[in-house]
């Protein structure tokens, strides 16, 4: 550690709150992002980031730089966020609130319905430096999928996952932030990689997926865009892939393959009216602000926000999410015309 931060958490430890947040704010970012991943909730994360900077704050007078400051925030975070998973239980899923529209019947029920998108912007200036076992590049380990089947494994996997796998923490380092054997990391670590392998698309067929802001991702990006915004339900499920999948948080119902998305599509996507659309990124993938109004004018409201992953054989993933998560990209909740 440099003199510079050690004369600094001498100041904090003697009751400097200058100094204190002059420590902390090189890892603010990072950190929620790490209880974003844990918890798969934008707002659930910043309250774990600031329950974790309050006890951070009140036991630093213990901290004896056994380990680096960074290691004893992410020690202190990790354990916020446990027990914030222990003590949510099961959410309830939002019920269909589209009026006059009956929806589709759906392929199946999602559980994880408190799953919010995490903006690009946030991400703006992270630099994480990644330890030598690392095992997901930072770009898959955001993805909705990724963090999505977090949120399936039990809540001590998915915290030695994210920071072996993810951060590339040394085990030796985990089991002492989960106060926990080296022999238990590793085991946990092993069940919840097996935990991925079944809940997650075949890392093999990644190699598929398209670069974020490569010519192709653009070019289908625009398609989707041109396709929505004319009302051409056809031309938007030509877009589709043979196993999409669709999914809209905080409603738990999932829509599997080209043809039950596009009956979900064609029964939204009603005549008549004019769709908006505002591009925006969200977890590392393209997304769009929806705004819709009639064909009379007037206020255009929005609808929600779409994440989309795309392959390069069309739009093989779709996130709904409703209009509550606009305001956190910087987006109203309506337009005017």
């Amino acid at each position: 550690m440099s003199t510079v931060a050690d004369e600094r958490i001498t100041r904090a430890q003697a009751g400097d709150g200058e100094a204190f947040r002059e420590l902390v704010e090189p890892h603010r970012r990072e950190l929620q992002v790490h209880c974003y991943r844990m918890l798969g909730s934008v707002q659930d994360a910043e309250d774990a980031l600031q329950d974790t900077l309050l006890t951070a704050w009140q036991g630093l007078s213990g901290f004896e730089g056994r380990s680096s400051l960074r290691t004893w925030l992410y020690r202190i975070a990790t354990n916020r966020c446990l027990n914030a998973r222990r003590a949510a239980g099961r959410r309830a899923a939002k019920e269909w609130d589209i009026p006059d529209i009956e929806p589709p019947e759906p392929s199946r029920m999602g559980e994880i319905v408190w799953l919010e998108p995490y903006p690009d912007s946030f991400l703006d200036g992270v630099d994480v430096p990644l330890g030598p076992e690392v095992h997901y590049e930072q770009t898959e380990s955001i993805s909705l999928a990724f963090v999505t089947a977090l949120q399936i494994l039990p809540p001590r996997q998915v915290a030695v996952l994210i920071l072996r796998d993810v951060l590339g923490f040394r085990a030796a380092e985990v089991a002492d932030m989960l106060d926990a054997s080296v022999e238990s990391v590793n085991s946990a670590l092993k069940r919840a990689r097996a935990g991925l392998r079944r809940d997650l698309p075949d890392r093999d067929g990644q190699a598929r997926m398209l670069a974020a802001g490569s010519p192709e991702e653009r070019a289908l990006v625009a398609e989707w865009a041109r396709a929505y915004t004319s009302g051409d339900v056809n031309e938007v499920v030509a877009l589709l892939t043979s196993d999409v999948r669709l999914s809209m948080p905080p409603m738990a119902l999932e829509y599997l393959g080209r043809e039950a998305v596009g009956r979900f599509f064609g029964l939204i996507m009603r005549p008549g009216r004019i769709y908006d659309l505002v591009p925006t990124r969200a977890n590392g993938q393209p997304a769009f602000a929806m705004y819709s109004h009639s064909n009379a004018g007037g206020m255009r409201h929005g609808t929600g926000l779409v994440v989309l992953e795309f392959r390069n054989d069309g739009v093989s993933g779709i996130t709904r999410f409703d209009s509550s998560v606009l305001p956190s990209f910087g987006l109203p909740r309506s337009l005017p015309s």
